[in-house]
């Protein structure tokens, strides 16, 4: 009934998220969903960190992506400190936040997906699911799945209970 609403609505929420984001996090550089895309285009490569919940992950992820939740877990995978990567979780708030703590940790190639994964499905690039390609993505829950574009994914049931706060 209101479908002509949705749309600049949603578009008004990915600003106010992005714009939030940034305000919290000066001091983490943001990549567009584009320019990591070129990117990936050409080598050397960046590693990727997803940094959302496993079962986040298991739904689907951008190929080749690391799952690592946080700074402890990234640290582990042996990461080099003048290595390129780029971390993502649903809308970059988490991602953010790794990205702060790999800068303080001395990781000076650290940047952070802006919109990440969210926008990334969104621009209707590719995301994968044990190696094949994936139809949808994990909408952390009912209230941050809006800004997934509905024709993009269903989610289940079990994907959009309550979890908690994005931070």
């Amino acid at each position: 009934m209101l479908s002509f609403l949705v749309s600049p609505l949603r578009s008004w929420v990915w600003q106010l998220v992005k714009t939030k984001i940034r305000a919290r996090f000066p001091s983490v550089k943001p990549i567009s969903t584009q320019s990591l895309a070129t990117w990936l285009d050409q080598a050397p490569f960046p590693v990727l960190l997803d940094v959302r919940q496993a079962e986040e992950f298991a739904v689907s992820h951008l190929p080749g992506a690391q799952h690592t939740p946080n700074i402890e877990s990234a640290i582990q995978t042996g990461l080099a400190p003048d290595q390129p990567i780029v971390a993502y979780c649903s809308v970059g708030y988490r991602s953010a936040r790794l990205v702060q703590q790999l800068q303080q940790a001395g990781f000076s190639q650290v940047y952070n997906l802006e919109g990440s994964i969210f926008q990334w499905f969104n621009e209707g690039r590719r995301v994968v699911q044990n190696g094949e390609t994936a139809e949808r993505v994990h909408p952390y829950n009912s209230l941050w799945g809006m800004l997934l574009t509905p024709s993009r994914t269903t989610p289940t049931e079990a994907e959009v209970e309550p979890q908690q706060s994005c931070r």
